[in-house]
């Protein structure tokens, strides 16, 4: 059982779940992302993420049309990928296309 806690940004608050690996992340649709997938090969049985990154992943999954691999998406340093560095670095690599608008704008 894995302990999940989501950052919800529309409220401001954590929410926490608890979920089977078969079962489906929250604000996941479609059942298209399992806590399995979204931990990859972590032994951790703590996860996070947030309310746009789950978005984001319903809108990217919708658009491409079929399943998409996940290798891995949170994993200690400890726990292998890219030597002594954090994997949570590229923080959320996806964004909605309603998003595009909220980019600074240049002064020139």
């Amino acid at each position: 059982m894995a302990k999940i806690l989501l950052y919800n940004n529309n409220s401001n608050r954590m929410e926490t779940y608890y979920k089977g690996p078969s079962e489906a992340m929250p604000y996941n649709s479609g059942r298209t992302l399992t806590v399995r997938e979204f931990s990859g090969s972590s032994n951790s049985n703590i996860l996070w993420t947030d309310l746009r990154t789950m978005e984001s992943w319903n809108s990217l999954r919708y658009l491409y049309g079929s399943s998409i691999y996940v290798g891995f998406a949170f994993k200690r340093p400890w726990q292998g990928g890219h030597s002594n560095l954090s994997q949570h670095y590229a923080r959320n690599s996806f964004r909605r296309r309603s998003d595009s608008n909220s980019e600074p704008k240049s002064s020139n």
